[in-house]
């Protein structure tokens, strides 16, 4: 079985169900599996299996579409964030050696100014209908007359080639596999159940590993996608309460807009909403309280990579324990799911006892192939079949997970290991807190000390401080900020992880070592 035979097997068993509405035009199920033949002939006229096919753009119809296409195909999506400069978008090209380009003419031109340097790329085309100079309009591909045996006997077993987002040097491209898909969907139909025609908000972008696995998930249940071209919290919060939504997936960051900047946010009603589901960094166990307070609806967290999508999972019934008395249990990401298994160990590789922080090892049949052209970096990451995350964390005694940092991001201070957010959880608890990142810096005395970096929120004044003061009623003396400083936002990156290296730069400038 492939992935894209959901999206033919729905649209001849409810033809007239919406699959898709975006920019406020509704698709049905037979609609979108006869555009995605026409993409799927367009692309097998013009490459060959397994070849990599690049797309660069923002949510929309046709995105959603390609990534079936693609499958049918049997060439392989390599997304491209739209928020990267075209030397980024030039190496991640180059890389992948993709022969192929789908855009927006929005960002045509910043192709443009690299495309001399990308021999590989031969053909490109724009999704919107634009008319750009060098650039085919896709709509005069799918305009040609369609080979009946296009596409459909020619297979390739990798899905995607997603390039992970890079907080610390070169992106690398891991190639996810038709299986590995498949288990995690299969996980995903046990952990976050939807039914047919029931309507989720789609909103995580689509070069994102969660929302390109989020369309073969809602695809599969034949349930209808509202897909947002970008976040908007004043949008999201009146589309789940207007429209009824029953399921979406945020970010931390994304939740916390939606409460802090969103007035009559606590005021509105949301009567169909099931579930959140959230990952992709760390939230504060005050913004989880009020979450599950406002939208009155379940909770589902999930931990992974790219590279090893969703490995463990915090229940609504873990939520509903924590809520009860077991407070703990919100400051977990929950416990491995069908299939998957974890794993602690120190820096020998050895595995540790429960209650004990290591590096968090995971694996399972969803993890990928390994790095595109890079083997060493794959047998680096993928060691026995275990999948090395760079997370530092521990496993209680019922098997839930718990994460402390990235070990990279871990700080020493005179010998002691502090792990930063066990200290931004405090920062968050204080009310005039509205986000926080902790870091490293450069001591002569204790190697590194801690420093905060605050964002405060809006209406609420604090000091230096007075923060200070706050940590000390809560944290050993040790792990509390020697100084802080305040900033309007928080560098992040798509996933809505904080960039740390960009907070550490301007101290460690001039060190020729960047840990104590």
């Amino acid at each position: 079985m492939w992935i894209h035979e959901h999206l033919d097997y729905h649209a001849r068993r409810q033809p007239d169900a919406e699959l898709v509405r975006c920019g406020g035009r509704a698709t049905t199920y037979a609609e979108g599996a006869e555009r995605s033949d026409r993409i799927a002939a367009a692309l097998a006229a013009r490459t060959a299996s397994g070849d990599r096919v690049a797309v660069l753009a923002k949510n929309c119809t046709d995105y959603a579409l390609l990534y079936a296409a693609a499958s049918k195909a049997g060439v392989v999506p390599v997304p491209l964030n739209y928020r990267l400069a075209p030397p980024e978008w030039q190496y991640i090209l180059a890389d992948s050696g993709a022969r192929m380009l789908l855009a927006q003419s929005a960002f045509c031109e910043g192709i443009d100014d690299v495309r001399s340097v990308l021999p590989d790329l031969e053909h490109c085309a724009v999704l919107d209908g634009a008319v750009e100079s060098g650039w085919a309009p896709l709509e005069a591909w799918l305009g040609e007359p369609i080979d009946a045996e296009f596409a459909h006997a020619r297979r390739c077993d990798d899905v995607w080639q997603l390039y992970t987002s890079g907080t610390t040097g070169r992106p690398k491209g891991a190639v996810l596999t038709q299986a590995g898909v498949f288990a995690t969907l299969y996980q995903w139909r046990v952990c976050y159940p939807i039914f047919p025609r029931e309507r989720q908000l789609q909103v995580m972008p689509l070069y994102h590993i969660a929302g390109a696995l989020l369309v073969f998930h809602f695809v599969g249940h034949g349930s209808s996608m509202l897909l947002m071209q970008d976040f908007d919290p004043h949008e999201v919060v009146r589309l789940l309460d207007e429209k009824g939504i029953a399921t979406t997936t945020l970010v931390p960051a994304m939740i916390q807009a939606c409460l802090t900047e969103v007035p009559d946010v606590a005021e509105r009603r949301y009567e169909r909403f099931r579930f959140i589901s959230y990952g992709a960094s760390p939230i504060a166990e005050a913004t989880l309280r009020r979450a599950m307070q406002v939208f009155g609806c379940d909770f589902i967290q999930g931990f992974g990579m790219t590279e090893c999508p969703n490995l463990v999972y915090l229940t609504p019934e873990d939520h509903r324990r924590a809520l009860a008395g077991e407070t703990h249990l919100l400051l977990s990401t929950g416990r491995a799911g069908p299939g998957s298994q974890v794993k602690i160990v120190d820096e020998a590789g050895r595995e540790v006892p429960p209650g004990t922080v290591g590096e968090i090892c995971g694996r399972g049949p969803q993890t990928m192939r390994g790095y595109w052209n890079q083997p060493k970096a794959t047998a680096e990451a993928l060691r026995d079949g275990w999948m090395h995350t760079g997370d530092a964390g521990y496993l209680d005694e019922e098997g839930y997970l718990y994460i402390k940092d990235r070990i990279k991001d871990m700080i020493v201070s005179g010998g002691e290991n502090v792990y930063p957010r066990e200290v931004e959880d405090v920062l968050f608890r204080h009310p005039a807190v509205a986000d926080v990142a902790v870091i490293g810096v450069p001591s002569e005395r204790w190697g590194e000390t801690v420093k905060a970096i605050v964002v405060l929120r809006a209406d609420q004044r604090a000091t230096e401080e007075e923060l200070i003061a706050y940590c000390q009623q809560h944290l050993a003396g040790f792990k509390r900020p020697r100084s802080i400083g305040f900033s309007e936002e928080l560098p992040r990156n798509p996933s809505g992880k904080v960039l740390k290296r960009i907070l550490r730069e301007p101290y460690w400038a001039g060190h020729a070592r960047r840990v104590s």
